[in-house]
């Protein structure tokens, strides 16, 4: 993966199929994000779903319905082609995973695009603390959990973690760092036993790939974004699209200006 781009820049990679691949990692210092597409009949409910979970949902972006481009967190990006792969369900039945989704576009697709944990990583680095996905050039490990999201109109489920194993003596700066930046999931939800959160081997995610976790390690987990496909699979629209998990859109915001 080439860090050196612009955010801009590595949109285009993504727009011409030059990069296809994970995201983490990319645009050291920018925040990425999440994507629903949703027709527009069910964007109050999704709308009011992600209000009352911000944790998991946190939006940065609601696009017009119809509209393709977005205007202020990457002015001029293309939704139906700057996420490096999409996953496109319908009726609740995962059906594809496309490069882009132009053909499949719709004027009534209203589309969020929401705050991604990889946008904190690199402020983790920074504050010396080991990020192993990157170190190991693997997408995030991912995982369904049995901590309930607050239901809204036809969308409900349980929230999905990432998880990054962190030495003990770094946790509390690791929660201090990322606490500071809810609008991209913010503070660990669950630190230390996976099975408290229903998660039965920390060794194989449902979502991403397994990274190694060393003596003297321990799993914190927070909030993800892929928590929408959850509800997405709960609530079976006709059709909805996000991004793959782990193919994040790099936008033109600095993770500093994310900080509270």
């Amino acid at each position: 993966m080439n860090t050196e781009l612009t955010p801009r820049g590595f949109r285009e990679a993504v727009r011409t199929g030059l990069h296809t691949g994970q995201t983490s990692g990319a645009c050291p210092g920018y925040a990425q994000t999440n994507l629903v597409v949703l027709p527009q009949r069910y964007a109050y409910d999704f709308l009011l779903y992600a209000q009352r979970n911000p944790a998991a949902i946190p939006l940065l972006e609601v696009t017009e319905a119809g509209e393709r481009l977005l205007r202020k967190i990457a002015p001029g990006a293309d939704t139906a082609t700057d996420y490096p792969k999409y996953r496109v369900y319908r009726d609740g039945v995962l059906t594809e995973e496309p490069i882009d989704v132009v053909k499949l576009w719709r004027d009534d697709f209203v589309s969020f695009h929401v705050g991604c944990s990889f946008s904190f990583e690199s402020s983790l680095i920074e504050a010396g603390v080991p990020v192993r996905n990157i170190e190991e050039n693997r997408n995030v490990p991912m995982y369904v959990t049995n901590i309930p999201c607050d239901p809204a109109g036809v969308f409900s489920g349980t929230m999905v973690v990432s998880m990054r194993p962190i030495p003990y003596a770094l946790i509390p700066r690791a929660v201090s760092v990322t606490a500071q930046m809810p609008r991209v999931h913010g503070a660990p939800v669950h630190i230390g036993d996976p099975s408290l959160i229903g998660i039965t081997d920390v060794g194989a995610p449902n979502y991403g790939e397994s990274v190694t976790i060393n003596p003297g390690e321990v799993p914190v987990f927070w909030p993800c974004g892929v928590t929408p496909q959850v509800a997405v699979l709960n609530a079976k629209p006709e059709i909805a699209i996000t991004h793959a998990p782990g193919h994040m859109l790099v936008t033109d915001v600095r993770n500093a200006a994310l900080r509270v």
